[in-house]
């Protein structure tokens, strides 16, 4: 059974209807299967895993299984996006978990992690378009499903070739092009080039998904004024926030529905992950709580709990000294649980 509402799609990649305009982006150790399942309750329309190495597929590596896990309510707009740099690992890698049943397969061409592009995997792709072409070529022709890119600018200010790169990829078969607005050499620093992504969507026929700055409701609204983008990627401003996927903004969330979501998403990792769910929620726990009050000072509080039920008890205590944003935390409340 698919998500399919009944009404029109904002667009489609190929035969694969997406219905809405706001997507949570690929995030390295945060777009897994719980906060996916999170964002797309409040509007996400598609889901992207997490970056997946190619050579850890081949190798059916634990993390690759976990990563490229998901709820079948995440159909038909569930994609899988991998990296790597060498051609045929990738083509093998896609046949073999397009037999998983992604409804996408995307092509990771903008990460600008030292470690992944100085390897030309993820935005190393960029400086050698011919081999893009050749990949999409291969993959468009090998796979049932379609196949999509996420881009960045280019290599530096010097080699800004997107526009050459996403003529490549649509004349080979891709079905939808994301770009971040920033090249590698920028990483996240600076200001996103959204006259860039406009360049892109006259350039192509493809749908164009807008990626870099947005941060607030407004901003969704002027980069689709700005770029004439078929949807907006939002990641670091999801974290914490995946009420933006219902244009709300942070300041509009109350005490009340933070800690019912945060109890949602903890019971949602610690059934994924086991053991470990509690402190790989910790990392969303700091962005939930960062613009309440008291943050500071239960900050420690929460990271430091080593179980879940020690967690949810200075939780109630995070919710109790909120309603009152003059109260001062109880000293004795401070410090490490000694719970095993």
């Amino acid at each position: 059974m698919t998500n399919a509402p009944e009404r029109a799609p904002v667009f489609s990649v190929r035969d694969i209807p997406v219905y809405g305009d706001l997507i949570l982006s690929p995030m390295d150790g945060f777009s897994d299967k719980p906060f996916r399942t999170i964002c797309r309750a409040f509007g996400s329309a598609m889901s992207y895993t997490e970056f997946t190495s190619c050579d850890a597929i081949l190798h059916n590596a634990r993390l690759a299984r976990e990563q490229l896990e998901f709820d079948p309510a995440e159909l038909p707009q569930m994609t899988f996006q991998v990296f790597d740099s060498d051609e045929d690992r990738i083509v093998r890698a896609a046949e073999k978990i397009e037999a998983l049943g992604p409804g996408i397969i995307d092509l990771n061409m903008g990460c600008s992690v030292s470690g992944v592009s100085g390897r030309g995997a993820g935005a190393g792709l960029l400086r050698d378009p011919a081999k893009i072409g050749r990949i999409f070529n291969r993959l468009s022709k090998t796979l049932k499903i379609p196949v999509t890119g996420k881009i960045r600018l280019g290599w530096d200010d010097t080699s800004r070739n997107y526009l050459t790169v996403a003529r490549i990829l649509e004349d080979n078969g891709a079905a939808l092009i994301a770009v971040h607005a920033r090249t590698k050499q920028q990483a996240y620093k600076g200001v996103a080039d959204w006259s860039a992504i406009a360049e892109v969507k006259r350039a192509v026929k493809v749908p164009v998904i807008g990626n870099g700055d947005v941060r607030v409701v407004a901003d969704i609204a002027r980069i689709k004024a700005q770029t004439g983008c078929d949807g907006v990627m939002i990641g670091r401003a999801a974290i914490g926030n995946p009420w933006i996927f219902s244009r709300r903004d942070r300041e509009e969330v109350g005490l009340d529905e933070t800690v019912v979501l945060l109890r949602k998403h903890l019971a949602a990792s610690v059934a994924f992950y086991g053991d470990k769910g509690l402190i790989l929620f910790r990392k969303h726990a700091v962005k939930y709580i960062h613009a309440v009050p008291h943050a500071a000072e239960f900050r420690e509080r929460l990271m430091t709990r080593e179980t879940v039920e020690a967690f949810h008890e200075a939780l109630d205590e995070f919710a109790e000294a909120g309603k009152d944003p003059l109260r001062i935390p109880p000293p004795a409340s401070r410090g490490r649980d000694n719970a095993a």
